[in-house]
């Protein structure tokens, strides 16, 4: 969505004078295929996600905090979900649609709901973010390299911190990237704004048309290169 020189630029302007000396981490999740820029190297722990329709799903959280503020990564891995899905609809009661879902290769919901989830994983993500004890600032659609998302900006009751994030869905793993600042700090948008994606060999990719979970993939351009 935004060239990556102005969002370093942004980053830069964002923090304090004490915290510019400090060295910031271009990481590269090759397991999750995605880039993003922490202030130090993250903690990466194994978790579990619930999702919509009750499902524990897999997740990895990466961390890492700077002062007072912290930065999130966490992916949530959907591609599980079909089999769980099936698995449920087969224990169904008769008669409860609800848990059943329907079976067929046309239905919009899959057996146990499995469609709904992969679909309305942003949108259920959303509204986790907007359950939180905090005052809504911004909720808007965004693309990252193409691939489609909601942005969300927060500030929090409590202590008035500030939280910005970005929530996208790309090869059936959803994304929430999120940081939180003291209040009085300029909007941590740097960090949802640095995020990139790689392919399954590393290689940094961009999308030449917006990328759609689950809709044929547009092509993709290595950065500086053709076509592929």
């Amino acid at each position: 969505m935004y060239p990556k020189s102005l969002v370093a630029a942004a980053l830069l302007l964002s923090m304090s004078a004490p915290a510019v000396a400090q060295e910031y981490v271009e990481y590269v999740s090759k397991d999750d295929r995605f880039t993003i820029t922490f202030p130090a190297q993250p903690k990466v722990t194994q978790s579990t996600f619930m999702s919509q329709y009750g499902y524990a799903l897999p997740s990895r959280v990466y961390s890492a905090d700077s002062g007072k503020s912290r930065f999130v990564v966490t992916v949530v891995d959907y591609n599980g979900v079909q089999a769980l899905g099936e698995a449920r609809a087969k224990a169904c009661p008769p008669g409860a649609e609800p848990c059943f879902g329907n079976p067929s290769p046309v239905s919009s919901t899959g057996a146990g709901y499995w469609k709904a989830e992969i679909s309305g994983a942003t949108t259920y993500a959303t509204y986790l973010f907007l359950q939180r004890d905090a005052k809504l600032t911004f909720l808007g659609w965004a693309t990252m390299d193409l691939v489609e998302g909601t942005i969300v900006s927060l500030t929090n009751n409590a202590d008035k911190s500030r939280t910005s994030a970005g929530i996208y869905m790309h090869e059936n793993k959803l994304y929430l990237f999120e940081a939180t600042v003291p209040a009085g700090y300029p909007p941590p948008d740097f960090f949802q704004q640095s995020v990139g994606w790689i392919d399954e060999n590393g290689n940094p990719i961009r999308y030449l048309a917006v990328y759609h979970n689950g809709f044929s993939k547009p092509p993709v351009s290595r950065r500086g290169g053709a076509a592929q």
